[in-house]
Formats: structure tokens, sequence, C-alpha cells
């Protein structure tokens, strides 16, 4: 395995050092949109709000539904540009001004149906050796399916990814879950791994140096599957953008590579045996 490991470690060296494309999303994404416009929100909104379509309690009334018992809102910011005399010139000047509203997702309300068109879904049949990865994986955390985004929750010890069919590619889909899953080896009550616990801020040192654990340990699993020459290109651009936040020190990676050798041996059950004293 060790083999595998390496194999894969040095062909993500060499797709950094030739330059990578930008990394992109491997799931289809819908987005958090205004559900009466079927626009999407931009910006910090985007952000902001999960994938769906949102209404203020307004619209909702003005289109015969009403807002379940117990919905809490979400707030949605824009800018209003306001309009003041400068006191020294006697000129109008425009004032950027923080704005917010509140909204809520279809799915708090009663009484209406969505406006989204029909989205792509692709069709895919599991990959039998990915599956088993999963399921071999003892103590593994909760895992949801929810569209539009992944993420590991270190508080409620919970993975969520898009399903399946919102892939293109049905390997991305087992690179995605497998980014996830070796986040989730750092818990406490497994490898207790610091980049993962210490809970860092988005786009820290630290932070940075978890996602390329992840990622090189999920390029890994794809390697023990046999799928890697599906992602490896799109592994190596997310390395790529998060190396930037550590200088591009490429010294990183292969730091990186031996946590991401401990989770992925992990995941597959190859742990080290505790000697029994004599």
């Amino acid at each position: 395995m060790a083999t595998v490991y390496q194999i894969v470690t040095n062909e993500i060296i060499k797709k950094l050092e030739a330059g990578t494309i930008p990394w992109r999303k491997p799931w289809r994404d819908p987005g958090a949109v205004n559900w009466k416009t079927q626009k999407p929100y931009r910006g910090i909104n985007a952000i902001l709000l999960d994938p769906g379509e949102y209404l203020t309690f307004k619209q909702v009334q003005e289109a015969g539904g009403k807002v379940k018992k117990g919905a809490k809102s979400h707030i949605v910011v824009f800018w209003k540009w306001l309009e003041t005399e400068n006191k020294e010139t006697g000129e109008l000047e425009k004032i950027p001004f923080l704005r917010y509203y509140r909204v809520f997702e279809l799915s708090q309300t009663e009484g209406l149906k969505s406006r989204r068109k029909d989205t792509e879904v692709f069709n895919h049949n599991p990959i039998e050796a990915a599956e088993k990865i999963i399921e071999g994986y003892q103590s593994r955390p909760l895992i949801t399916f929810a569209p539009g985004k992944a993420f590991y929750s270190p508080i409620t010890d919970s993975i969520s990814v898009p399903a399946l069919s919102d892939y293109q590619k049905p390997e991305e889909y087992y690179s995605t879950l497998f980014h996830e899953a070796i986040h989730s080896t750092g818990h406490k009550t497994r490898l207790n791994r610091a980049t993962l616990t210490e809970m860092a801020a988005f786009g820290s040192e630290t932070y940075s140096k978890e996602e390329l654990v992840a990622e090189i340990g999920a390029a890994m699993l794809c390697g023990t599957a046999g799928i890697e020459n599906k992602t490896l290109e799109n592994s190596a651009a997310y390395i790529q953008s998060w190396l930037r936040v550590l200088k591009k020190d490429s010294r990183m990676v292969v730091l990186a590579a031996g946590q991401a050798q401990k989770a992925a041996d992990y995941i597959l059950g190859y742990r080290e045996l505790e000697q029994e004293p004599h």
C-alpha cells in the first residue's frame, strides 16, 4: 500500500511542478436563488445561504403561502447608495450604506412550490472498490447527502456531501467523500490530528495544512480504489490553491503526505498493533 501512496504523491508533485488548471467544484451546484425571480444570490450572500430558493415574508404572503411555525429566517445583505451633501463643497455625494433583510427557504414555507427548472441528474452505478473502502471504515461518522457543498463537522462528527447523482463523473463523488472522510480521521476520538482539532480559521496556515492532508489522503484512497486517473488533476489544482496560502512551500506536500498516509491507513483498517506486555 505504501507503494500506491508514494506513486500518488509523486504524481501530485509532478502536476504541481507542471502547473495545473484552477480547481473546480466537481458537483452540480444549484446555488441559492430568489424564489420569485430565480436570480442567483451573489457575493457574500452566496456564502451566507445554503443552496435553495428564498423568499421574504412579504413574498410568501403575496404568493398565497405561509411561513411554517417556528421557522428561523436567514439574513441577506445589500448595499444601498445614499445621496448626501458635502458640507465643504456643497456637492452631492453618494455614500454606500449596508442594509439587510430576512428571507426564508422554500422548505420553511407551506403552500408554495419550487420554481426551479428541472436540473440535470447523472445516473451512475456505484464503484464497488470505492464503496468497500467507505463500508470498511470502522467507527466512521454519520454520512448525509445534501446538494451544493461538501463538509465534515467535528462538532457533530458528521459528513455531508452532494449525492452521487450530482456529479458528472462518479469518480469525483468518491474523491469528495474520501476528502471529508480523511478530515474525520482527525477527530479527537480517532487520530486526534492537531490541524483538525485546533479548529483554525478558514484560510489560516493550520486550516490550509489540514486541507492538504485531506486532499492528498483522498488521492491516496482513490489510488487504492484504482480511480485516481480521473481525479488527480483536480486534486492537484485544489492542493495548489492551498499551497498559495503556505507561500508555495512545496515541502508542505511531503509533510502533509505523511499525515495523509496515517489517515488513509486508519480508514483502510491498517492500524499499528500495540505490543502486549510480556
